[in-house]
């Protein structure tokens, strides 16, 4: 059921000292102890200067996907549908409240059949209902913003509804990313992160190589599906559990908020105001 995914040649050039040696040197994040790291290690801000294009994780960095419609309360919608198409019951019984990881259960069962397109399509109807009252993650909409007027490239490498994604931009009416540069799940849940088909898709899209982009995600399997193809990583942890969990798949470099990033960009802007010399070599994704 898995397909593979070749990445373009240009995709496949590896940055793998720089995401496994960047805990922050800079304001915008330190060690969990709060003291700074080694100096020569290149911190969030100078990954994200040092990008044309930007791959934010969805639900997490851009938003609280389930804030108003509970995620246990999704997976136990979604298994009591698949219930009634016979599902394998101990799937179900063995369900947890992680949505997407009962779908990848459902497939592992089930195949490419009918159930797991079922279930994919009961998911999305799930996530695209949430998006509707889903809440921004603080200073989110203002980086996107800062992003596209700085000239950095955006595109969302996300395990959620590309439907889902458009909705939550449209309701926030955020031009950026657009439409063309939301790479989401497919029908395959086999092509889910920590597979990196989505950021091979984003890196095609948005014409970008590898080592020109950072992708910002908190989950271990956004930090794999970045090594996998060679994207330095930004990890969004905004807890001490959460970063464990990407440090313990070889994260180094995390922010517990967007506010430094956001800073840095706006720097940027600022820098390409009249008078303040050339604009940067980045286009709007």
């Amino acid at each position: 059921m898995h397909a593979t995914t070749t990445p373009a040649p240009a995709a496949a050039k590896r940055t793998d000292d720089m995401t496994a040696r960047c805990e922050a040197a800079s304001p915008a994040a330190t060690s969990s102890t709060g003291t700074p790291s080694e100096a020569d290690e290149p911190g969030p801000a100078a990954l994200l200067s040092a990008a044309e294009c930007v791959l934010f994780d969805f639900d997490g960095p851009l938003c609280r996907l389930f804030a108003g419609r509970p995620a246990a309360g999704v997976a136990a919608r979604l298994a009591e549908g698949l219930s009634a198409l016979g599902c394998d019951p101990e799937v179900l019984a063995a369900r947890t409240d992680d949505p997407l990881a009962l779908l990848q259960e459902v497939a592992k069962h089930h195949g490419d059949g009918p159930v797991t397109a079922r279930a994919e399509r009961l998911l999305t109807a799930e996530e695209t209902q949430a998006a509707a009252g889903a809440t921004p993650t603080e200073h989110a909409l203002e980086l996107i913003g800062a992003l596209d007027a700085g000239g950095w490239k955006q595109a969302v490498t996300t395990n959620n509804s590309p439907v889902a994604v458009a909705r939550f931009l449209r309701r926030h009416h955020a031009s950026a990313p657009a439409a063309e540069h939301i790479h989401g799940r497919t029908s395959d849940p086999a092509l889910l992160k920590p597979d990196p088909h989505c950021l091979v898709r984003a890196l095609e899209s948005t014409g970008t190589v590898a080592a020109a982009a950072v992708m910002i995600g908190d989950s271990p399997a956004d930090c794999l599906a970045a090594k996998a193809v060679g994207v330095p990583f930004i990890g969004y942890a905004v807890n001490e559990r959460k970063r464990r969990a990407l440090e313990d798949v070889g994260a180094r470099c995390s922010v517990r908020s967007l506010r430094g990033l956001l800073e840095t960009a706006r720097q940027r802007v600022r820098s390409r105001e009249p008078g303040a010399g050339p604009p940067g070599a980045g286009s709007r994704g």
